[in-house]
């Protein structure tokens, strides 16, 4: 596998978190904006070591070179390239941090240590210190023990250092860990003097009373500075038979906070007698990832910082739109029933998704319910209405996604809560997540089933649909509807491959259909006819399909790529893939649809998908990729990807790989979330609402 030919995976990675740090470092973001983005950069990188890191160490230990996953890299090499990497983002992070809160000021929005508190706010602290904050910690005599406690995974510890003065007159260090609470908020905020506002974070209000702690011991000085331990987030779901595949999935879970370290953070200003003792003692060696950073760790809390009501320093909140021609009032299934429907979310409202599951919750004449679930709000309506659909005697079925990262107790959470209601629940696939997001109904009309639906490109959840863009497509295309019963069949009986008129499944189909609409494209441009695809999804990572773009590419033909995350493809590159231009756009929203279309003479041809083109979507998950039959949603979708192409504020270009630059010209500020909503305020204002 050649370097020359495609990019790392882990480096890709870490040049997306790089281009979520540039927002971050955005003058002409709003300032509290600003200090989310780095909040998402930091909870990146913790899932990143989590998982990617953690793989890789693996490999490393297994004694395995690894070059041939990992894109010509040996693992050794990789871990200490990823590491110089990540502690050049960790410096500039923090830099960007102190800006931010430097700015702040200027707004009357002052972030204050233990050093600063002032004489009117040292009552307040006081007094939530002893009432909230006391009764939540729990500290750790390292000393004192011969085992240190398993450290939770990615949680913030406070490491303190007494020293104390023996009867002899010599001094002796007691180290302790103080673990931050989570169950508090990690931003106080204090009262108000004037137009001032005041915030401190948890961890300096812990500081500020080490005093109220400590004060049985008798000591010379304390100090505290905070570590972080990040584990091996992969679960272990081989052994005990007797277990069901919830419980296992559950103890594997709860296993992930004793997992193997992979990265170590600590303040870089910690004493090194201080550093030496806790990486003895809680068994860190070199093989890990040191990060020396910053007084502050778990910088992810910063997506969740108080707005304090100075709008003026946020992305001013935009009202989701209705789809034209579908109202939330009256029957969907009356509407979806004469033509499909696109909703495009957050810039349309994710309600008609909520709305068309309630309808059938209510709806008499609907006999069943099908849908695929991958991850869920914490509140979940979605949830809700299939609960109330099967309590008023509908037939529904779920099958839910177990193994979503990091979401896993929640969807065991929801199925367990389901299955008490009379859903009936299917746990995917042995060996693949079901990552499709589908929906099928079964309605009585006319004595005859009549089927309803939806495919989405995103999860069906109602927080995140308000920041991930997402199409999701509403039909009664009956063709449609029955492959996706048929996917249900194969949940049901796996070892039998259904054969699909219209959808393209994964793991059996998605690959080959992908090749042959690349061959069909070459096969055109070789023939002197007009072609061309482009292609927008969230990572392109799958070796093998790069290499058959970069034979169309060597072909002629031309292609567009908007790739928002990881992109092992190298564009532009003379006798190879000159013919591909490639960017990624991180602004307000996060993009998250996959859209592929393919030009041809005659037509072209559009699908939206829940497959980016890794190997995993393509081979390991069961994905759905689906047609668009209606020539006004291809016109609208095709219009949603050329908004995105021509986006010169927030669109870099891949060409420039780890360097993040942007897509600049000397046209007129485009900026292509911002004229996705006009594009979609306007499409409202030039059809009639019927």
């Amino acid at each position: 596998m050649s370097q020359d030919q495609f990019h790392n995976r882990e480096l890709s990675w870490l040049a997306f978190n790089a281009r979520v740090l540039q927002e971050a470092s955005d003058p002409n973001v709003p300032l509290l904006e600003r200090l989310r983005f780095l909040g998402i950069f930091s909870n990146n990188l913790d899932e990143f070591f989590r998982v990617r890191y953690a793989t890789i160490k693996r490999i490393d230990m297994a004694g395995k070179a690894g070059k041939k996953v990992l894109g010509g890299y040996k693992a050794s090499r990789l871990l200490k390239e990823i590491t110089q990497i990540v502690i050049k983002h960790q410096t500039e992070s923090l830099e960007i941090l102190s800006e931010i809160q430097n700015k702040l000021q200027d707004h009357n929005i002052h972030i204050v240590d233990e050093t600063q508190v002032g004489v009117q706010h040292q009552a307040f602290l006081k007094r939530y210190f002893l009432e909230k904050v006391s009764p939540a910690l729990v500290t750790i005599m390292l000393n004192d023990i011969e085992k240190v406690p398993n450290l939770k995974d990615s949680a913030a510890y406070l490491a303190v250092k007494l020293v104390q003065k023996l009867p002899d007159g010599s001094l002796k260090n007691r180290y302790t860990l103080v673990q931050i609470p989570t169950s508090l908020n990690r931003f106080v905020v204090l009262p108000a003097e004037g137009d001032n506002q005041y915030v401190i974070l948890l961890d300096d209000l812990i500081r500020y009373n080490l005093d109220v702690i400590f004060n049985i011991f008798e000591y010379e000085s304390i100090s505290a500075h905070m570590i972080k331990i990040t584990r091996d987030a992969e679960l272990d779901l081989e052994g005990d038979l007797g277990k069901s595949y919830i419980e296992k999935l559950m103890s594997s879970v709860k296993d992930r906070r004793e997992g193997d370290p992979v990265r170590f953070v600590y303040d870089k200003t910690i004493d090194q007698d201080t550093l030496d003792f806790l990486l003895l003692k809680l068994g860190i060696d070199n093989t890990d990832s040191l990060i020396p950073g910053g007084r502050y760790h778990n910088r992810r809390d910063y997506m969740k910082f108080p707005d304090l009501g100075a709008k003026h320093l946020l992305y001013e909140k935009i009202e989701p739109l209705p789809v034209p021609g579908l109202k939330l009032q009256g029957s969907l299934f009356k509407k979806i029933a004469e033509k499909d429907y696109l909703q495009f979310a957050p810039y349309q409202t994710f309600s008609y998704t909520v709305k068309f599951l309630r309808e059938a919750a209510l709806d008499p004449n609907v006999k069943s319910i099908k849908i695929t679930i991958y991850r869920l709000a914490d509140v979940s309506h979605i949830a809700s209405s299939l609960i109330n659909a099967a309590k008023n005697g509908k037939q529904v079925t779920v099958s839910i996604e177990l193994q979503a990262r990091f979401d896993e107790a929640n969807n065991v959470k929801y199925s367990e809560k389901m299955q008490r209601e009379g859903v009936k629940i299917i746990f995917g696939v042995t060996g693949l997540k079901v990552h499709a997001k589908s929906c099928v109904i079964d309605r009585i009309e006319h004595g005859k089933v009549k089927r309803y639906g939806f495919i989405s490109t995103g999860n069906f959840n109602e927080n995140t649909a308000k920041i991930y863009t997402d199409y999701t497509l509403f039909t009664s295309h009956s063709g449609i509807l029955k492959d996706i019963n048929k996917v249900f069949d194969f949940f049901e009986v796996n070892y039998k491959i259904k054969n699909y008129k219209h959808l393209i499944v994964s793991p059996h189909y998605t690959r080959n259909f992908f090749y042959k609409k690349i061959d069909e494209q070459i096969k055109l441009v070789k023939a002197g006819k007009e072609c061309g695809m482009m292609l927008k999804m969230n990572s392109l990572s799958d070796y093998l399909m790069i290499s058959k773009l970069y034979e169309a590419s060597r072909a002629g033909v031309k292609i567009k790529l908007i790739v928002r995350g990881i992109c092992c493809l190298i564009p532009e590159v003379k006798g190879m893939s000159e013919n591909i231009k490639a960017i990624s756009i991180v602004d307000k929203f996060l993009e998250h649809p996959r859209l592929y279309i393919f030009k041809t003479p005659d037509k072209t041809d559009v699908y939206i998908s829940s497959a980016d083109l890794m190997t995993r979507n393509l081979d390991h998950r069961v994905e759905i990729t689906c047609p668009i039959y209606d020539e006004n949603i291809k016109t609208e979708l095709i219009n949603t990807f050329n908004i995105c192409w021509k986006d010169n504020v927030k669109a870099r270009n891949l060409a420039s790989h780890d360097k993040n630059e942007y897509e600049r010209n000397d046209k007129e500020a485009y900026r292509s979330q911002f004229k996705m909503y006009d594009y979609y305020k306007n499409k409202l204002n030039s059809k009639p609402n019927n």
